[in-house]
């Protein structure tokens, strides 16, 4: 029995270290990301596209919508939903893939300001503490309105307005 609970608390001491190396892999990650450029240069740099579309111009279906789609809990978290985290998680443990996500919208704005898409646990470890660090310096309508303006709508499109009008040409 003591031979096992050695054995136990040596996995869990190297999980724990490998845990940490991730963490700590991903918060530099993202100190260098923001160091490269700014939140306030990328909002700017978002702002500034020609077709950007106010929070206020939406409608409100079309951001229930949206919200109801890609993240339901969005007003009721702080930058990350650690249920829709666990969930996804425990549907890719059944599936052995990776066949859900669980990023909030403040997440995949994070990504698309600042990271590739590349699937790594230190993107997805930077990709948290950016969105913390955009929630704490935007109000939730904002970070909408910014998600809405920076995500790809295919076919080239990377704008709400732009996709709109694609459809009605």
């Amino acid at each position: 029995m003591k031979k096992f609970l050695k054995v136990v608390f040596f996995l869990l001491l190297v999980g724990l270290s490998i845990a940490l190396l991730f963490i700590g892999n991903g918060y530099n990650l993202y100190k260098e990301a923001i160091q490269n450029t700014s939140l306030k240069e990328k909002v700017a740099q978002i702002q500034d596209k020609e077709n950007y579309t106010e929070f206020s111009e939406l409608p409100q279906m079309y951001v229930n919508a949206v919200i109801s789609v890609e993240d339901k809990r969005f007003y009721k978290h702080h930058g990350i939903d650690v249920l829709a985290i666990g969930r996804a998680a425990i549907n890719d443990i059944k599936a052995m893939a990776h066949v859900e996500g669980g990023s909030t919208i403040t997440q995949q704005l994070a990504k698309n300001m600042y990271f590739t898409q590349e699937k790594k646990m230190e993107r997805k470890i930077a990709e948290v503490f950016m969105a913390w660090q955009i929630e704490n310096n935007y109000s939730k309508e904002e970070i909408f309105e910014l998600y809405v303006n920076n995500i790809f709508f295919g076919d080239g499109y990377y704008t709400v307005k732009e996709a709109c009008r694609r459809i009605l040409s």
